[in-house]
């Protein structure tokens, strides 16, 4: 398969967590982040992310008004611009779904974006979208076409094709999208940032136009989990006029000590696209270095049911929302959209009562297997199209898109999707987590811990008074999922990489019902120690070492590549504790607690 000359990907700005961080120091304001925003998406032009953008005045009053009349500290996202999927209703706003003339304008805001504005956040503007949500690749929409951020003319997924590049071209830092049949997985996997699909019901659907109602999910795309994670928090509620709501669990469990489950290589479909294959087993290894409890698990029940989305009665739901506008103008419609909803007519009654005995029969089948797994790492993508494959075979190319989303929503999982690196040619590869109905925070934590360190934003956006930031290496207790992690997000810290330490510590676990861990430097027998590298503003670490236990102290560490870092070390108690153990064969205090976890 020839493949054009590729781009480098994702320029991401700020995430939210650095936003959010530099606003509550006093060195940065929302009017300079809305000024940044629009004038990157002025300078790029019509590239197919946007459908409309608020004007540069509105914006600016909106930022102006948090200035004057929000505290900072009081707003979980103040200030952070981010956009909607043009399906998702913004009073005063038009909502178009990519078709013009069904276009109308919305009165009522819908509830979850509601309470992300209502969190502080500054709405930006509605993306681009293959029409009527209909689609995987980007390609269906009258407006202009989008790419893929790594060029070679590749597509940018769909449907929710702008929330995405809106992401990746780092306009905002996070965009809300839908996901039906992988809207929400798809774009982000192929353009090299993340993307989260929640349990349905747990982010409201009132006041989006549904593509199957019995299906949709509001999903989040953004540059990382954690800022996902965040926007979250504050999206999901319970509302009652959304007739599939569901309360949200929420699970503290460290996501290393889980079961993951993966399918034998053998049952994967990477159509024939070798360098695909490759880089995903290159990941995969890579998740069975970093969980220590992997299975094998069937993909077959799950592939069983995605192909009952597109060549079942499920396409026949659209037509509840579309099937009068199709009907009285056609010429509106893209054709591809028109033999797609057209196709529709063929169901009977009987078809939908088969499809669902079908369906509950795969349900019982998939159930009985998260009786031996927590959550299912599967490839986002076995391959990837250029645009002009697409549009020479809109069906076919679209399918294979989908053969590993499609069930999601249909199996009732929630599912995250993270960078894996790119292929030997240059391309995208992701991993995605799925995980049963309500094992959100397990999916988000695995998630996270996939995607390691945040891709640093390769244009900086210029912005007054910096802080002084630290580098600080942590160990145990301050890992990401660990319970002490929120001492370094909640200042506004971010991941920078995971790692290790030279080949020359040790790690000691010290105390009773609250075990601490202890990284301390070996004068023999030795080995390298996971770790991880935090961004933090400088002023924090005083709190954060005060938070941590009294026989922990800051020192010096030499990490795998040589350079030396400030860090957790443990104190002169911890050195001469004599109840203290070496646990440093388990190579980190991830691995020593799943070691547990199992009855090791």
């Amino acid at each position: 398969m020839l493949r054009q000359q590729m781009d480098a990907g994702p320029t991401l700005g700020p995430s939210v967590a650095e936003l959010v961080a530099r606003y509550r120091e006093g060195g940065l304001r929302p009017t300079d982040v809305v000024h940044e925003t629009f004038d990157r998406i002025r300078r790029r032009g019509d590239d197919g992310t946007w459908i409309s953008v608020a004007g540069e005045a509105e914006l600016t009053a909106r930022a102006t008004e948090l200035e004057e009349r929000v505290d900072p500290a009081s707003a979980p996202l103040y200030g952070v611009p981010f956009g909607v999927k043009d399906s998702i209703d913004v009073a005063g706003v038009l909502t178009t779904l990519a078709c013009p003339d069904y276009a109308y304008r919305a009165t009522v805001t819908a509830p979850a974006v509601q309470r992300l504005l209502d969190a502080g956040a500054i709405y930006v503007g509605k993306t681009n979208l293959d029409q009527f949500a209909t689609g995987l690749n980007g390609t269906r929409t009258p407006y202009p076409m989008p790419r893929s951020v790594f060029g070679g003319n590749l597509i940018s997924g769909g449907s929710s094709s702008g929330s995405a590049l809106a992401v990746a071209h780092g306009d905002v830092p996070f965009a809300v999208a839908t996901d039906t049949a992988g809207s929400g997985r798809v774009p982000p996997a192929l353009n090299g940032i993340v993307g989260f699909k929640p349990s349905r019901g747990l982010i409201s659907t009132v006041g989006l136009v549904p593509a199957c109602r019995s299906l949709d999910c509001l999903s989040l795309i953004g540059s990382s989990v954690s800022d996902l994670a965040h926007v979250f928090d504050v999206a999901a509620a319970y509302d009652r006029r959304d007739p599939y709501a569901r309360t949200r669990r929420r699970d503290r469990l460290d996501p290393l000590t889980l079961r993951v489950g993966l399918p034998p290589m053998g049952e994967l479909e990477f159509f024939g696209d070798e360098p695909m294959r490759r880089a995903h087993h290159e990941a995969r290894s890579q998740v069975e270095r970093l969980f220590a409890r992997t299975t094998s698990a069937p993909f077959g029940p799950f592939l069983a049911a995605g192909q009952l989305l597109y060549q079942g009665p499920w396409v026949a739901e659209r037509l509840t929302e579309f099937g009068d506008f199709v009907a009285s103008h056609p010429g509106s419609v893209l054709p591809v959209i028109r033999e797609i909803l057209g196709s529709a007519a063929a169901y009977s009654a009987v078809d939908v009562f088969a499809a669902e005995h079908r369906l509950g029969e795969l349900r019982a089948e998939v159930a009985a297997l998260w009786e031996d797994m927590d959550l299912l790492v599967l490839p986002a993508l076995g391959t990837t199209f250029t645009t002009d494959e697409v549009l020479a075979d809109p069906i076919a190319t679209n399918t294979a898109l989908g053969h590993y989303t499609h069930f999601g929503n249909l199996l009732d999982l929630c599912a995250a999707v993270v960078p894996a690196g790119v292929t030997s040619d240059g391309r995208p590869a992701a991993l995605m987590v799925l995980g049963p109905a309500l094992a959100d925070d397990r999916v988000l934590g695995a998630a996270a811990a996939l995607a390691g360190a945040r891709t640093a934003p390769a244009t900086p956006w210029a912005v007054t008074g910096p802080t002084s930031r630290t580098t600080l290496v942590v160990v145990g207790h301050h890992l990401a999922g660990q319970p002490r992690n929120g001492d370094l997000t909640d200042c506004g810290g971010y991941l920078l990489a995971r790692t290790t330490t030279s080949a020359d510590y040790r790690l000691l676990r010290s105390g009773g019902a609250t075990p601490v861990p202890a990284l301390v430097r070996a004068t023999s027998a030795g080995a390298a120690i996971e770790v991880e590298s935090w961004s933090v503003p400088s002023h924090a670490v005083p709190a954060i070492l005060a938070g941590s236990s009294p026989s922990i102290c800051l020192g010096q560490v030499t990490l795998a590549d040589g350079s030396v870092q400030l860090g957790f070390v443990g104190g002169a108690s911890i050195v001469t504790d004599p109840d203290a153990v070496d646990i440093t064969s388990h190579g980190g205090w991830r691995r020593y607690l799943a070691s547990v976890a199992a009855g090791h």
